[in-house]
């Protein structure tokens, strides 16, 4: 997508900002080490969300949540608590796009990722309130309702 006032082409179907270096050598470390097993003792096995599960295996609406870090702008956050949301996930070619939101909306990021064999995805995090802050991310796509997902300070996963 070329935005028509400045040239600047964004890779994501968002139109937001896109991850900086989405494969970069930080990503690539980290995805060397990160395991997610997709099994059932997973702390995403639970069901936690009620979005109904679409026919398509990704693109559509997900919910999210993540900890592993305090989120400053909410009062009394702690890296254990969850901070949920509603994401939506679109894929392009070989790309997964993964944009969500939390507390009540007034926080967003989004995760390029790059799909691998066995339903692995490695990519990047950005927090689209506060670019400052990428992670490397690698995730599972376990099946049509369930997504895990790492970073290197904790979680970040997808339910329907």
């Amino acid at each position: 997508m070329q935005h028509a006032d400045t040239n600047l082409v964004i890779r994501n179907p968002f139109g937001t900002m896109d991850v900086p270096g989405p494969d970069d050598s930080e990503v690539m470390d980290y995805a060397a080490t990160a395991t997610l097993a997709g099994d059932g003792a997973d702390g995403n096995a639970g069901h936690w969300a009620s979005i109904p599960t679409s026919f398509d295996p990704l693109e559509s609406i997900w919910a999210s949540r993540w900890n592993g870090g305090a989120d400053p702008t909410i009062a009394g956050d702690t890296p254990e608590t969850w901070k949920q949301g509603r994401a939506e996930i679109r894929v392009v070619g070989d790309r997964v796009y993964l944009r969500f939101d939390w507390d009540n909306g007034r926080r967003h990021g989004l995760i390029d990722a790059a799909r691998e064999d066995a339903g692995r995805l490695v990519g990047k995090y950005i927090n689209l309130t506060n670019p400052a802050i990428t992670r490397p991310w690698v995730g599972r796509v376990v099946d049509a309702a369930r997504i895990d997902g790492c970073f290197p300070n904790g979680r970040l996963d997808f339910r329907r």
